[in-house]
């Protein structure tokens, strides 16, 4: 019974529908009743009768609706003394309830809906003194029982009725809302999956394709140094740079195919480490990979990330660190976690918050409830550890 929208359609609600048709029901029924009695009534009654009518009808549409949309409790008792006062007039005007009963009964479901039962139960009394008090005063007492039985079970019904339609109508509106919040949840969800995504991109990205071109930039410049002297070493070195550069291309094919089996999927970690050394060793950086404890199968989640941090420590190691020597150390602890660390014995440096691809190795370790620790001082080498439960 909430207006939609705009006037027209606030009065064509199916509340105002159904009370103007229920009232324009019972007018008919006493200006029938009114012809087939054949009395006459004073021109002044008569105009009274249609001017009380209609303000009954439009403070039932126009008040009715004004009164849910204000909340006011003051404007809502106020509409249903106005219309019991509006409907006990026409009743007296005509002598009798009789056929005028009918338009009591659109308030009392209108009373279930505007008032709490503290103040519906008053307004119902009220409803049903209005329609008996005629007969109690001019029908025989079995007569006016008889009828007052059927008044009050009528009240019962509307009132009863409407709460019903009203608690439906209340859930069918909770159940929409909750199926607007699961779509607007199901849109932040499938936003958050494409931006959890595009960041696993751009870590594989950086990690993969920044490894190669850093070894690719090493052989090359070594080649350039030795061109002149050592010409063979350099096409040597030309040759390696070469490889990595077709690897290179492979990695991003994969990565672009949604990362598909990468180079740790299709061997242990160790194995992986030490073809990862290597590739830096031929490069000029010397790097050289010690294996504690009893290697154990780890998850394929757990060996990425432990060689994509392989792979960024020793990719920061070329860029910055001026390291003459490099240690990556694989620990499998007797305790369910497995340790890799990256020392080199470079310039260090005074903080240790690092870049992009430093972010995205936290990014991968928090995933796995790992933790990511970084020791460094000017002078001092630099030291990446990640540790995994196992």
């Amino acid at each position: 019974m909430e207006p939609i929208s705009g006037k027209g359609q606030r009065f064509l609600s199916s509340g105002n529908i159904a009370f103007v048709i229920v009232v324009g029901a019972s007018y008919l029924s006493a200006t029938a009743a009114i012809i087939y009695s054949r009395r006459a009534i004073p021109g002044w009654e008569a105009a009274v009768l249609i001017l009380v009518g209609a303000a009954y009808l439009i403070v039932g549409t126009y008040g009715f609706a004004t009164c849910r949309r204000s909340g006011s409790l003051a404007a809502r008792v106020g509409y249903f003394v106005i219309q019991l006062l509006l409907a006990g007039t026409l009743i007296r005007l005509r002598g009798s309830t009789g056929e005028l009963a009918l338009i009591l009964l659109p308030l009392a479901g209108q009373s279930a809906l505007l008032l709490r039962l503290a103040g519906m139960i008053p307004v119902c009394f009220l409803i049903y003194l209005t329609l008996v008090m005629p007969l109690i005063l001019r029908s025989r007492w079995i007569d006016a029982i008889a009828v007052a039985l059927v008044y009050g079970t009528g009240i019962v019904f509307v009132v009863v009725f409407t709460r019903v339609a009203a608690s439906e109508r209340a859930a069918h509106g909770a159940l929409a809302e909750a199926n607007r919040q699961l779509r607007d949840n199901a849109a932040q969800v499938e936003e958050l999956a494409r931006t959890k995504e595009r960041n696993r991109l751009a870590r594989e990205i950086h990690d993969s394709l920044g490894h190669y071109l850093t070894v690719v930039n090493v052989q090359i410049g070594a080649a350039q140094a030795i061109l002149d002297q050592d010409r063979p070493r350099a096409l040597d070195h030309l040759a390696k740079a070469r490889a990595l550069t077709q690897e290179g291309l492979a990695e991003v094919r994969h990565s672009v195919a949604s990362l598909r089996a990468s180079e740790i999927e299709s061997r242990p970690l160790p194995e992986a480490l030490a073809k990862l050394t290597e590739q830096w060793n031929a490069a000029g950086v010397p790097a050289r990979l010690i294996v504690t404890g009893s290697v154990r199968t780890l998850t394929p989640q757990s060996n990425l990330t432990l060689y994509r941090a392989a792979q960024e420590a020793l990719t920061n190691v070329r860029k910055h660190a001026q390291a003459a020597n490099v240690n990556l150390i694989l620990k499998y602890s007797d305790e369910p976690s497995v340790l890799l660390s990256i020392e080199d014995d470079g310039i260090g440096s005074a903080g240790s918050k690092g870049g992009f691809g430093l972010l995205g190795v936290r990014e991968r370790v928090q995933q796995l409830n790992g933790e990511v620790r970084v020791r460094t001082e000017t002078g001092k080498g630099f030291a990446l550890e990640v540790q995994l439960p196992a």
